[in-house]
């Protein structure tokens, strides 16, 4: 397989991230939100994925999170259809929260999600399966960190058992529609959350 070339898009790309999610952290943590888009954008790179998927990874929650429709419509201007393609779906919501309109229902939005992902192209599938397993890494490390433990369940809208459930589904998603050391990962993880 040939090296995937990074070019100055994906410099451009990083700047981007980093000025829409500038000041924003993860949830709960200290840690600048960017720190996240790195290790997606990684992530896809570290399973073969090109610039495009890389850029996308970079940018996966631009939309959701800081603009809705408008950004989103400024991803697809600076970094085209096949980026803002993958952004979209990548979205459970593109509610503008910065003009006070309010997300669907978390349960409503999450079986939503899941049935895209039951028919979404590969593209779509490998920068949400690196976000994914990001955010579940995450969990993990923080419920075995000293001083977190159980709180970290506390950092979410829903419960413990709603997040493994949305989780737990993820994991069997992806098992079905990208089998492969990745996806594996994912469900091992999930395994490891639920044992507690």
């Amino acid at each position: 397989m040939p090296a995937t070339i990074l070019t100055d898009r994906f410099d451009r790309a990083l700047i981007y991230a980093v000025h829409v999610h500038g000041g924003q952290t993860r949830k709960g943590t200290s840690a600048p939100y960017v720190a996240h888009l790195l290790a997606v954008a990684a992530t896809v790179l570290e399973y073969g994925g090109d610039e495009d998927l890389a850029i996308a990874g970079l940018l996966h929650d631009s939309a959701e999170d800081q603009g809705g429709a408008a950004r989103l419509e400024d991803v697809r201007n600076r970094f085209g259809e096949r980026v803002a393609h993958i952004v979209r779906a990548c979205s459970d919501s593109l509610a503008n929260t910065a003009a006070g309109e309010q997300k669907a229902n978390w349960q409503d939005r999450k079986e939503k999600y899941l049935a895209q992902l039951a028919h979404a192209d590969e593209d779509i599938l490998r920068v949400s399966l690196a976000d994914k397993v990001h955010n579940a890494r995450s969990i993990l490390r923080d419920l075995r960190t000293a001083g977190t433990g159980e709180k970290v369940w506390l950092r979410f809208s829903e419960s413990k058992d709603k997040v493994l459930w949305y989780y737990g589904s993820l994991a069997r998603v992806f098992r079905t529609r990208l089998p492969g050391q990745l996806s594996d990962e994912l469900a091992e993880i999930i395994e490891a959350l639920q044992r507690g």
